[in-house]
């Protein structure tokens, strides 16, 4: 049995609130740690939860998204400040519906549909545009960024489902 491996690492869209929130947070967390001599406990206190905050702040600003293809599967998992790796979800291809790029004219008739949105990808703003939607199961649509070794991939398995318009 032939198995296909593939993998793709897409760096999401850097968020600008999550940055200006980081400085501001390790600014307090600054203050708070020079007004130790005035208020002591509760600045040392101040101190750590501020550094916290900040340190959540910087893994959520900085995201990755890594796709493997293996075994007739697309796993989904999301990076962290390349630090941390958690597993966001896994699908089966033989369960999705059909995928094409995000302005193809195959997705007409899935506009209209009430799913929820699951946004994979490095954002909006890139030209040209290489997103690509999935539908899965009728209830969720997925964008996301394959690489075209990926979509090559993708499309031997399910190539009534897959369009590359």
């Amino acid at each position: 049995m032939s198995e296909t491996y593939v993998e793709c690492l897409v760096k999401a869209k850097s968020r600008k609130l999550f940055t200006v929130l980081f400085y501001l947070l390790v600014a307090l967390a600054v203050v708070a740690f020079f007004s130790m001599l005035l208020f002591g406990l509760i600045s040392m206190v101040l101190t750590g939860v501020f550094a916290l905050l900040a340190y959540l702040v910087k893994l959520n600003a900085e995201v990755e998204y890594e796709y493997l293809y293996l075994d007739k599967e697309l796993i989904v998992d999301k990076v962290l400040a390349q630090t941390k790796r958690k597993r966001v979800a896994t699908y089966t291809l033989s369960r999705m519906e059909i995928m094409a790029p995000i302005k193809s004219y195959h997705l007409d008739n899935y506009k209209n549909r009430q799913v929820k949105i699951k946004d994979y990808s490095y954002g909006d703003g890139h030209q040209p545009d290489t997103r690509y939607v999935f539908y899965y199961e009728g209830g969720e649509k997925i964008v996301f960024n394959p690489s075209e070794e990926m979509i090559k991939a993708l499309r031997n398995v399910a190539p009534r489902k897959i369009f590359t318009d």
